[in-house]
C-alpha cells in the first residue's frame, strides 16, 4: 500500500489544504494554464494572485505564475472561504475519551464543511476549540437537526466507528414536535422507498421496494401538538422528516416537507423541532455498552412563542 502524501501546508482554521493531482498528459505549458481550466469557478486573476502570493505549493515548495505543468504531480492550496453567517449557538461535548467524543450539536449548525458552510460547522469548531486536527465524524446530522454526533479522535480506529453506523449497529432515538391527530393510530411502523437525486435539495418517496423504515411513537400530547419518539431502522436522507410529513404530521419548523420554502441563513427563528436524543451501541474498541442522551429539549414543546421568536 502506498503511503499517503503529507500536505506541505499546515491546516488552516482546522481544515487541511485542498490537494490536486495533475493529469498524466495534456496541452498545458504552465501550471497556471491548467488551473484556470481545472477550476472554472475561480477567476483566472485570483489563481494568478494565489501563485504570486506563494499560496499554491508542491512537494518542493511554493509554485509561481511561470511554474511548468508537471504531469502526475501534486499541488496543495487553501481554498478561499465564503462569507458566512455566524451561528449564535455553542456545540457541547458530553463525552470524550481516548478514541471518540460525543457532541451535542445545536440547530442551524452543519456537521461538516460544505458549500456556504465552512467555519460555521461542528467539525471545524471542535477541531479548533479542542486542538484535534484529525477529528472526523462517524455519521452526520442535517444542519437544521439538533442532537448527538459521534466524532472519532484516533485515526487508527476511525473505520471501526464509521462501520458501526454503516452496518446499523447503533440504536438511535429522536424526538420531534408535530401536530396531534387522534385519528392517526400510534405507535406505527412506516416503510417506504426514499430517493435523493444529486443536485436536488429535497428527497422524495417513490414507488418500489422499501429502503427506509421508521417506528413512530406518541410520548404525550397537549394543546393540539404531540411529542413523538422516532426510531429509525435505516438512515436515508431526510427519512424522519419525510415519514412524518407522509403521515400528515410534518415536524414543526420543517421548511422542506411537505412544501419547500426558502429561509434566509440568518433567520434563526422556528428551528426544526427534531432532536437526535439517544445514541446507544457496543464500543467496537473496548466492547463496553455505551449510551448517551442529549441535554437539549425541543423549545416548541415548552414555550411555543419563544420558539417562534428565536434567539
Amino acid at each position: 500500500m502506498r503511503r499517503k502524501l503529507r500536505p506541505p501546508l499546515p491546516p488552516r482554521h482546522g481544515l487541511d489544504p485542498a490537494r490536486l493531482k495533475m493529469p498524466t498528459e495534456g496541452p498545458w505549458t504552465t501550471l497556471r494554464e491548467h488551473l484556470v481550466e481545472r477550476l472554472p469557478r475561480v477567476a483566472p486573476e485570483r489563481i494568478e494572485e494565489m501563485l504570486r502570493e506563494e499560496r499554491i505549493v508542491g512537494l518542493d515548495g511554493p509554485l509561481s505564475v511561470d511554474s511548468p505543468f508537471v504531469p502526475d504531480s501534486f499541488v496543495w492550496f487553501h481554498r478561499d472561504l465564503p462569507d458566512e453567517v455566524e451561528v449564535p449557538f455553542e456545540v457541547s461535548v458530553l463525552h470524550r475519551d481516548e478514541h471518540f467524543l460525543i457532541a451535542d450539536k445545536p440547530h442551524f449548525l452543519a456537521t461538516i464543511p460544505r458549500g456556504r458552510h465552512i467555519l460555521q460547522t461542528a467539525l471545524v469548531r471542535l477541531r479548533r476549540e479542542l486542538d484535534l486536527p484529525a477529528l472526523v465524524p462517524a455519521h452526520r446530522l442535517d444542519r437544521v437537526t439538533a442532537g448527538l454526533i459521534l466524532f472519532v479522535i484516533t485515526p487508527e480506529v476511525r473505520g471501526k466507528y464509521q462501520t458501526m453506523f454503516r452496518d446499523r449497529l447503533v440504536h438511535k432515538e429522536y424526538e420531534a414536535i408535530a401536530r396531534y391527530d387522534p385519528d392517526i393510530a400510534m405507535p406505527r411502523e412506516i416503510s417506504s422507498r426514499i430517493v435523493k437525486e444529486r443536485g436536488v435539495i429535497a428527497a422524495q418517496e417513490v414507488d418500489g421496494p422499501p429502503n427506509a423504515e421508521t417506528r413512530v411513537e406518541l410520548i404525550e400530547h397537549r394543546d393540539g401538538f404531540g411529542r413523538y419518539r422516532l426510531l429509525p431502522a435505516t438512515g436515508r436522507t431526510h427519512q424522519l422528516r419525510l415519514h412524518m410529513s407522509g403521515l400528515g404530521l410534518p415536524i414543526l419548523g420543517d421548511d422542506f416537507y411537505p412544501e419547500l420554502t426558502e429561509t434566509p441563513l440568518d433567520d434563526f427563528t422556528e428551528p426544526l423541532q427534531l432532536l437526535a436524543k439517544v445514541l446507544e451501541f457496543t464500543d467496537p474498541v473496548t466492547r463496553e455498552r455505551r449510551r448517551f442522551e442529549s441535554g437539549q429539549t425541543l423549545e416548541a414543546w415548552t414555550d411555543l412563542d419563544a420558539w417562534r421568536r428565536g434567539p
